[in-house]
């Protein structure tokens, strides 16, 4: 699977986010009570965030195939949670829910949304912080190289802290970046 991005316009794009982020799949999101104007005005406060950026990702056909933001951990969401490093770079995805799952799907959304990230040359170390009780999630950090290092209290929910190199990255997927 080849995916594309490009940056989320918060107008455009809410109705079909609203879909995704409602969903009771996406629980962990936790926009499940999110109206169409919270959902745009959500993503509005993002795409005006220098710290933080939102994706979409496109499938072959060039039609939206899942979410991706990017932070930096140093600004946003882990502020005074861990000693940031420079070349640190905080990362979430969000695949739809769908009636039809494709064997591999998600997988291959986390390989390119983390391929996408190590394009840059100067991220080193990809952050990430999931719920403690999203198992699904920690499988496919640790698929593609991520080594949790201890949960963390953030003011919404037990996180799990996790970090993913370059090195690591490239050895758990075998995907040169």
């Amino acid at each position: 699977m080849t995916f594309t991005f490009r940056p989320l316009d918060p107008l455009k794009d809410a109705e079909l986010l609203h879909g995704w982020v409602t969903h009771p799949k996406a629980a962990f999101w936790m926009m499940q009570d999110a109206h169409l104007e919270d959902v745009e005005r959500a993503y509005m406060d993002i795409a005006a965030d220098e710290h933080h950026h939102a994706l979409l990702g496109l499938d072959e056909d060039g039609e939206p195939a899942f979410l991706m933001e990017r932070y930096d951990p140093a600004h946003r969401e882990l502020v005074g949670l861990y000693e940031p490093r420079p070349g640190d770079v905080g990362m979430h995805f969000l695949t739809p829910a769908t009636d039809r799952p494709v064997h591999g799907f998600t997988r291959a959304v986390i390989t390119a949304v983390m391929a996408h990230l190590f394009e840059d040359p100067a991220v080193q170390r990809v952050v990430v912080e999931p719920d403690v009780s999203n198992k699904a999630v920690h499988a496919l950090n640790e698929a593609v190289g991520f080594v949790p290092e201890r949960e963390i209290q953030k003011p919404e929910k037990r996180a799990l802290l996790s970090f993913c190199t370059r090195e690591r990255f490239q050895l758990a997927t075998g995907v040169a970046v």
